[in-house]
C-alpha cells in the first residue's frame, strides 16, 4: 500500500513538474515530382530520348505526303511541313518556379518570375528545333499562357513577348507569327482550335508537349470551347488506345509530374 502511494505521488508530481514541450512547426511536405524534375538524371534522360526519337523521325514524315500528326487533317500533301510544340515543361523548364512560388498559383506570378529570370531549356529541344528548321520545317509554339491586359501597357497581349523572350533565352529564335497564346483571337485554353489554325496552312508533322491537351481535344474536367462536355478519368484512359498509333509516332509526350490537366482527376 505504501509503495503504491509513493509511486502515485511521483506520477502526480512528475506530471505537474514537466512543462509541455513546444512543438516545432511542421516542415512543408517535400514534393517528389518537383524534386525529380529538378535533380534526377532519369528525367533528363527521358527528355533527351523523346527529342532524339522525334529528330530521327522527321525525314520520313517529311517525305510522306499522306502523313499528318493531326487526325482531323486530310489532303495536306501540298502544304509545307510544320511541327507544333508546347512551351512550359516542353521548351522551357519552370521547375525552379514550382519550387519557389507561394501557392495558390496565379498567372501573374509565373509572368513575374519568367520576366525576372533566365529561362532554362528542356534538354534536347534546341537540337530538335535546329534540325527541323534545317530540314525546312516551320516550328510553331502553342502555349496556354494567357493574354492578359496590364495597367499602363497598351499591348493587348504583353505575355507574348515574355514568352518569345523565354524561348530565345534557351537558344531558339521565334516571333509573334509563330507563338500562339490562349485568350486571344477568341482562343481558349483548349488547344485544338490553334492546332487547326496552323493546319490551314501547313501539314503538321509532329506534336510535342507534356499534357494530354497538347495532343487530344476535350480531355479536361472543366471543358473549354469548342468542347462542351467534361472528360472523365476513364475517357482519358480510353484515349490511350484510341490514339495508340500516334504515341511515339508523331506525338511525343514529355513527363510532367508537377502540374497539368491530370491534376483535376482522381
Amino acid at each position: 500500500m505504501r509503495i503504491a502511494l509513493v509511486v502515485s505521488s511521483l506520477m502526480v508530481f512528475g506530471c505537474a513538474g514537466t512543462a509541455p514541450s513546444e512543438q516545432s512547426p511542421a516542415a512543408p511536405p517535400v514534393d517528389l515530382g518537383q524534386q525529380w524534375v529538378k535533380h534526377a538524371a532519369e528525367y533528363r534522360a527521358i527528355t533527351r530520348q523523346v527529342y532524339g526519337r522525334a529528330t530521327a523521325a522527321l525525314p520520313a514524315f517529311i517525305e510522306d505526303p499522306n502523313w499528318s500528326a493531326l487526325p482531323q487533317q486530310e489532303d495536306a500533301g501540298d502544304l509545307p511541313p510544320a511541327v507544333i510544340l508546347d512551351v512550359d515543361e516542353t521548351v522551357v523548364s519552370n521547375v525552379d518556379f514550382q519550387l519557389s512560388f507561394e501557392p495558390p498559383f496565379a498567372n501573374w506570378k509565373l509572368e513575374a518570375w519568367t520576366s525576372s529570370t533566365v529561362a532554362t531549356p528542356i534538354e534536347g529541344v534546341r537540337e530538335f528545333v535546329e534540325t527541323a528548321r534545317n530540314l525546312g520545317v516551320t516550328v510553331f509554339f502553342v502555349t496556354n499562357r494567357p493574354c492578359e491586359l496590364k495597367e499602363g501597357n497598351p499591348d493587348p497581349c504583353p505575355q507574348r513577348q515574355t514568352t518569345i523572350d523565354d524561348i530565345a533565352e534557351v537558344g531558339i529564335e521565334t516571333d509573334a507569327d509563330h507563338v500562339f497564346l490562349s485568350e486571344e483571337r477568341g482562343w481558349t485554353r483548349e488547344k485544338v482550335t490553334r492546332r487547326l489554325f496552323v493546319a490551314e496552312r501547313y501539314r503538321v508533322l509532329m506534336l510535342v508537349g507534356d499534357d494530354y491537351g497538347d495532343f487530344i481535344p476535350c480531355m479536361r474536367s472543366s471543358p473549354r470551347a469548342p468542347c462542351t462536355e467534361a472528360a472523365t478519368a476513364e475517357d482519358r484512359l480510353a484515349a490511350l488506345d484510341e490514339y495508340a498509333d500516334y504515341w511515339g509516332n508523331g506525338w511525343y509526350i514529355l513527363p510532367n509530374p508537377m502540374h497539368g490537366s491530370w491534376t483535376s482527376f482522381d
